[in-house]
């Protein structure tokens, strides 16, 4: 697995994410399957995707209990998964449990979503965002999870830690959306992300071919 670039389809059906493929080469990227389109279309888009060639990341973002998340890991390690997530915040027995299904799918451990800013954080865990964040890593260390998604904002805090490193929140441009922690590509990469996850850059862009290369 020598791409760093992850492809975000955010799309809501089937026939809208296959027809934006044709703008993508399986050999340049990865592509994510995120809650909406998997909800929308199930395990068959897994299938349909894979038949044009490419790798998938399936971000589902599983948090439930350890023999809930164990079973669900081990029916997507049927399919042709090459990262799939679950919530750091579920805990060490739910990230074991997650581990202990999934075959050669490299599980990736959800620290704090891009959509969050720091004081959101406080109002949730009433508990300073570098305290919140450095706890997960720790944990996130010391289970058998493949790696982590992050944002790119953290990656400086994670230069001693030898697991991969996934970074959604990649703006190039600035842009008036959800994501609040963002970095370019560029100096995500030059930060030690190992794989960084685009979308809308890219899917809404009106030439989506040219647009990707900006991030390779």
């Amino acid at each position: 697995m020598n791409k760093k670039l992850i492809v975000a389809l955010d799309f809501d059906n089937a026939d809208k994410a296959l027809n934006f493929l044709n703008n993508l080469n399986p050999n340049k990227c990865l592509v994510k399957v995120g809650l909406e389109l998997f909800i929308s279309e199930g395990w068959k888009i897994l299938d349909l995707i894979s038949d044009r060639g490419f790798e998938i990341f399936l971000d589902l973002k599983l948090h439930d209990i350890p023999n809930t998340v164990a079973k669900s890991i081990k029916k997507i390690s049927n399919f042709n998964v090459a990262l799939t997530t679950v919530h750091l915040n579920g805990g060490m027995n739910m990230l074991e449990a997650a581990c202990s299904e999934k075959a050669n799918i490299k599980i990736l451990g959800v620290s704090i979503l891009t959509s969050l800013s720091k004081e959101e954080i406080f109002e949730i865990t009433d508990t300073n965002f570098d305290v919140y964040f450095n706890n997960l890593i720790s944990i996130a260390s010391s289970s058998n999870v493949d790696g982590v998604v992050c944002s790119p904002n953290e990656l400086d805090r994670l230069k001693d830690f030898n697991k991969l490193k996934v970074v959604p929140g990649i703006r190039n441009n600035i842009s008036d959306d959800d994501q609040k922690r963002v970095m370019t590509s560029s100096e995500a990469y030059k930060k030690g992300a190992d794989f960084i996850v685009v979308g809308r850059p890219i899917t809404k862009s009106e030439d989506p071919k040219k647009t990707l290369e900006l991030f390779l």
